[in-house]
């Protein structure tokens, strides 16, 4: 395959970003913009023009159109859109979180194996400039803490602010730590809509490495923040800042000379991880590649959530 035609399949909150920097790629000649398509003929009509793109008016048109999809629709229906992709033989980067239920999102991993496709999920922190600098300093962290909070999003919230917000560390946490969990606590509550807005969770994995995440829709501030304790350091990385504080000991303990802590901040320039998403999606694509965050790190992320959702328990009415 030469330049991969991809498409964007829901144009709302997160599609209309992913249309722009398609639109971005193939203005570099990465890729072709297939088109996009959406429930709403008069959103996919606005995003088409913007785009610079055709609008694609129904789902069973994209596999003559595309080669690849970026799915973005509502969660509840990511299985649904996805697994009919996958079975036409397009390949698919679906937004976070993969799917709604393990049996779902393993089915997708199954489909796109059966059908020799390549399948990718919206982790975007992945490629932050921050996480991607300090990742190969990073060893067995022994303890987690994350906070990831902001105002109420005037997007749709389908899904609890676990399966929205916290899945991002949840995939930090994967990665670096593992995901067989020995012990999970959680607490979450409603606040504006049916599901939890606001969620603490304290897992300890196999291995003693414990964890500690909150996640809120709900706050006045905006945070994305994640430290790390391991045997040699601590590191803190500001996702929204794009910046590290490092804190790392120097010479053994028990040595010639007695060890010494020495701090290290850094910052980097804003990077587009959207872009790099898409980028790496569309060269999995290409070259067939396996990519970055697969989906069955999407599972991975997915079981963690529904874990932590699964120990929080409902909140009694007054009486």
């Amino acid at each position: 395959m030469k330049v991969p035609r991809i498409a964007v399949i829901g144009v709302g909150h997160m599609g209309r970003f992913h249309a722009e920097k398609l639109a971005q790629l193939a203005g570099e000649g990465a890729i072709v913009l297939a088109g996009v398509c959406d429930v709403d003929p008069a959103r996919a009509a606005e995003a088409a023009q913007k785009a610079g793109t055709r609008v694609i008016a129904r789902l069973e048109d994209v596999a003559a159109l595309a080669d690849a999809a970026i799915v973005a629709v509502h969660t509840s229906e990511h299985a649904r859109v996805a697994e009919r992709l996958l079975e036409a033989g397009v390949d698919c980067l679906i937004e976070k979180p993969i799917a709604t239920t393990r049996a779902d999102a393993q089915r997708l991993v199954e489909r796109a194996r059966a059908r020799g496709r390549i399948l990718q999920v919206g982790h975007i922190e992945r490629f932050s400039r921050a996480f991607r600098a300090i990742r190969p300093a990073l060893g067995k962290p022994r303890f987690v803490e994350a906070h990831r909070i902001g105002p109420y999003p005037a997007r749709a919230t389908d899904v609890s602010v676990v399966l929205d917000l916290m899945i991002h560390d949840l995939d930090i946490v994967a990665e670096l730590a593992g995901a067989e969990v020995d012990r999970v606590e959680a607490v979450g509550v409603p606040v504006l809509s049916k599901t939890e807005d606001i969620a603490n969770a304290r897992l300890r994995l196999v291995g003693g490495c414990v964890v500690n995440l909150t996640a809120s829709r709900v706050s006045l501030e905006r945070l994305r923040k994640v430290r790390l304790f391991q045997s040699d350091a601590y590191v803190s990385l500001d996702l929204g800042e794009n910046k590290i504080t490092l804190v790392r000991r120097e010479g053994a303990v028990g040595g010639d000379a007695p060890p010494r802590i020495v701090a290290e901040k850094l910052e980097f320039d804003a990077a587009d991880a959207l872009l790099l998403q898409d980028r790496n999606f569309a060269e999995c694509v290409r070259t067939r590649a396996e990519p970055e965050v697969s989906g069955a790190d999407g599972v991975r992320a997915l079981d963690l959530a529904l874990r932590i959702q699964e120990a929080i328990e409902p909140i009694e009415a007054d009486a």
